[in-house]
């Protein structure tokens, strides 16, 4: 693991797009942003690709069926253009989850981590809400990874995947250094409910826990339409860190960089 890893964790605001290519540039300046800043480790949130169902027309991102159904055209474009700008700036991108449909026609929650070498991994949501599972058909993943890298070994936990101990236990017993939690939460109880999960979670197994929301009201999203949180990154309070276990945070539903650098 490296000595120091300056982490930049989004506030990422959920917004209309005309089309890929203005997701494409929107991400651009997101990246640039934080490359800008000296961050080697950049966090999206939970379900920040579902903005792309804008770019289909109302109709689309009105309907949670439609939606998930025909953002599958972007998939390929998503995945490159994360790989790209991994590799450009030399740095490990974790993209926001999207709901990927398999060769069963199965959808699942997952997101992918593009590492400087253009390289995508993978890791699955795997406990769902009652709103993916029973409104959404988005159904839950299996298997874990802890990614090892030049960064340290970084673990993934999706939202409400950091509420659950055992999940991320597993992943600190396997290694982890870092456990990345990007989340997507419409009330301010589920921000904190999945803030207080990682909290906990960086207290038990000693790591560090990132966590990434999605902001902004989307009322014309069926799916995203309303997002509360804010960025955080956690680990145990402990002798050389901060007594309350809080590296850094961000200002609840501000658009924005967060940015910690860990020792």
């Amino acid at each position: 693991m490296s000595d120091r890893i300056r982490i930049a964790a989004a506030q990422y605001p959920i917004e209309r797009l005309v089309d890929f290519d203005a997701y494409r540039a929107k991400l651009g300046r997101w990246v640039e942003r934080a490359v800008g800043e000296k961050a080697r480790l950049l966090v999206f949130p939970e379900y920040g690709a579902m903005e792309l169902a804008s770019a289909l027309g109302d109709e689309v991102a009105g309907d949670l069926s439609r939606q998930i159904e025909e953002i599958q055209i972007f998939r390929d474009d998503f995945t490159s253009v994360h790989a790209d700008l991994a590799k450009r700036h030399g740095v490990f991108i974790l993209a926001s989850s999207f709901p990927m449909r398999d060769e069963n026609g199965i959808f699942r929650n997952v997101a992918l981590l593009a590492s400087p070498s253009g390289a995508i991994a993978r890791q699955e949501k795997l406990v769902m809400t009652r709103f993916e599972r029973e409104t959404w058909a988005v159904a839950a993943g299996c298997g874990q990874t802890v990614f090892d890298t030049e960064l340290g070994r970084i673990g993934i936990a999706i939202c409400y995947d950091v509420e659950f101990p055992l999940l991320v236990r597993s992943l600190a017993g396997a290694g982890a250094d870092i456990v990345l939690a990007p989340s997507c939460t419409d009330t301010l109880a589920g921000y904190w409910r999945v803030r207080l999960g990682a909290q906990a979670r960086a207290l038990e197994n000693q790591c560090f826990v990132v966590q990434s929301p999605t902001v902004g009201d989307a009322p014309w999203s069926a799916a995203v339409d309303v997002n509360v949180g804010a960025a955080g990154v956690y680990g145990p309070p402990d002798r050389g860190l901060p007594d309350d276990g809080v590296v850094s945070k961000g200002m609840l539903n501000q658009p924005q960089w967060l940015y910690a650098d860990l020792d």
